[in-house]
C-alpha cells in the first residue's frame, strides 16, 4: 500500500454545478478520491504534490475512437487508406500502444474503442490492448472495447470498401464483423461478447470516407437491427450505431440502439425522437472542421462537401433540444492526442464550456454506465484527475494544454 497523496492546485472544477472553486486540495488514497476541498483533513503521513496555477478536472473521455489505426507512420488527420492490407495484427497492436499513450497524456483517461474494421483472423485486438493496459504493461486510457464492428457485406465498415478491393482479395469471417441476415448478426454479436467486447458497434448507414453506399442509406434492415440489439441487451451490453442518414438514425432508435454515432443528417423529427427515447448522441463534430479531407479520393471529398455542412447545422439544434450528447472524436479522423478539439467544436456549436466538459465527463460516464465512479471529482470516485492552465469554464481551449494526468491514482505526467 502506498501512502495517501494530497494534490494541491489553484482551482478545481465541479462539472455538476459548473463552478470553478479556488484552492484545490484533493486527497487520493489508493485509486480513489478520499476527500476534496480546501477544508479537507489531511491524513497522517500523506505525500503532497503542489501543481501550482492550474485547474483540476476529472479525466476526460472519448466515446468514439479507434486506437488500432492512425498515429505513427500515417498522415495526420486521416487513416492510411491502405492500413487494412498493409498492417498485420501484431504491427497494428504495437501501433495501438503508441496511440493509447498519446491519448492518455492528452488528458483522456477513458475511451470507447468503437469497432475494429480490419482483418485480424478473428482476434479482438482492442480487447487485448485493454487487458495489457489494465495489467500495467502498457500506458493508456481505460478502454471499453467493441471488438469488430458489425457490418453487412459492402457496408461502410466492411474493410474491403475502403480500398475498393476486388472480390476474394480479403476474405472476412463473421467473427471479423461481416454478417448478413438475422442468424449471422446474432452469431456475430455473440462472438464479440464471447471474446471480450464490452459494447457492440454496428454499421447502420453508409458513411463519408468509404466507397460504400450513400451516407444516408440504411444498411441493415429493421429486423437485423432488432436482432443485434436484443442479443446484446440480453447480455447486458449496450449498442452503438454508426448512423449518418436520417432514416437509419430513426430505425436505430426504434430498434433500441443506445447510442448514435455521428447522426449528421438527422432531421428535426429525428432529433425529437432522440430526446424522447433518451438515446445518446456522439456527434464527432470536430472532424467536420479538421479532417484532412483533401487527402481523400475525389468522390469522397465530394460526399464530405455535401454532408459536413449539414452536420454542422444539425448539432446546434440537437444541443438546443436537449439531446444527451457525449464526447467523441472518431480519431484518427482527427489525430490521436488532439481529442480536446471536440470540446472546442462543441462550444462553437452552442454548448457552454462547462456543458462541453460535462459531455466529456458525466454524460460519457452515464453512456458507459459508470457514472457512480467516473466523471467527477468527488469522494469515492476513481482518481482520474487532470490539470489545465487558466479557467476552462470561460476558455475551453485550455483543455488542449494538459499539464498533469492521473489515472486510477497513478501519476503519468
Amino acid at each position: 500500500m502506498t501512502d495517501p497523496l494530497v494534490l494541491r492546485a489553484a482551482r478545481w472544477g465541479d462539472v455538476d454545478t459548473g463552478e470553478i472553486h479556488q484552492d484545490a486540495v484533493v486527497v487520493v488514497d489508493g485509486n480513489r478520491i478520499a476527500a476534496i476541498g480546501s477544508g479537507s483533513a489531511l491524513p497522517a503521513g500523506a505525500r503532497e504534490l503542489d501543481l501550482g496555477d492550474v485547474t483540476l478536472l476529472p479525466g476526460l473521455m472519448d466515446m468514439e475512437l479507434n486506437l488500432l489505426i492512425g498515429g505513427p507512420g500515417g498522415p495526420e488527420g486521416l487513416p492510411n487508406p491502405m492500413h487494412g492490407v498493409q498492417d498485420d495484427p501484431v504491427f497494428r497492436s504495437l501501433r495501438g500502444t503508441v496511440n493509447a499513450r498519446t491519448t492518455l497524456l492528452a488528458g483522456f483517461t477513458t475511451v470507447r474503442n468503437l469497432g475494429l474494421m480490419v482483418k485480424t483472423g478473428g482476434y479482438l485486438l482492442d480487447v487485448a490492448l485493454q487487458r495489457a493496459i489494465d495489467a500495467g504493461w502498457v500506458v493508456g486510457p481505460r478502454i471499453v472495447p467493441a471488438g469488430h464492428a458489425i457490418t453487412p457485406y459492402g457496408g461502410h465498415l466492411d474493410p474491403t470498401v475502403f480500398q475498393r478491393l476486388a472480390p476474394g482479395i480479403m476474405p472476412l469471417s463473421i467473427g471479423e464483423g461481416i454478417a448478413n441476415g438475422v442468424a449471422e448478426v446474432t452469431h456475430c454479436v455473440r462472438y464479440q461478447i464471447r471474446h471480450g467486447a464490452k459494447v457492440i458497434k454496428i454499421s447502420a448507414s453508409g458513411g463519408v470516407m468509404s466507397h460504400s453506399t450513400a451516407p444516408g442509406a440504411q444498411q441493415y434492415s429493421d429486423d437485423e437491427l432488432r436482432a443485434i440489439v436484443d442479443e446484446a441487451h440480453r447480455s447486458g451490453i449496450r449498442v452503438a450505431a454508426h448512423a449518418v442518414g436520417d432514416r437509419a438514425v430513426q430505425a436505430c432508435v426504434r430498434a433500441g440502439v443506445d447510442c448514435i454515432e455521428h447522426g449528421f443528417l438527422a432531421s428535426d423529427e429525428t432529433i425529437a425522437m432522440l430526446v424522447e427515447h433518451g438515446t445518446f448522441l456522439v456527434s464527432t463534430t470536430s472532424l467536420t472542421d479538421h479532417m484532412a479531407v483533401d487527402r481523400a479520393a475525389p468522390e469522397l471529398q465530394a460526399k464530405a462537401a455535401v454532408v459536413f455542412p449539414q452536420a454542422r447545422a444539425m448539432l446546434p439544434k440537437a444541443i438546443a433540444a436537449g439531446v444527451r450528447i457525449a464526447c467523441g472524436t472518431d480519431a484518427p479522423a482527427i489525430p490521436h492526442g488532439k481529442n480536446a478539439l471536440e470540446l472546442v467544436a462543441l462550444v462553437n456549436r452552442g454548448m457552454t464550456p462547462m456543458q462541453a466538459l460535462r459531455a466529456a465527463t458525466i454524460t460519457s460516464a452515464e453512456l458507459i454506465e459508470r457514472e457512480h465512479e467516473l466523471g467527477r471529482l468527488a469522494p469515492g470516485y476513481l482518481a482520474d484527475i487532470i490539470a489545465v492552465p487558466g479557467d476552462p469554464s470561460t476558455d475551453i481551449t485550455v483543455t488542449q494544454d494538459v499539464r498533469f494526468v492521473m489515472k486510477d491514482g497513478v501519476v503519468y505526467t
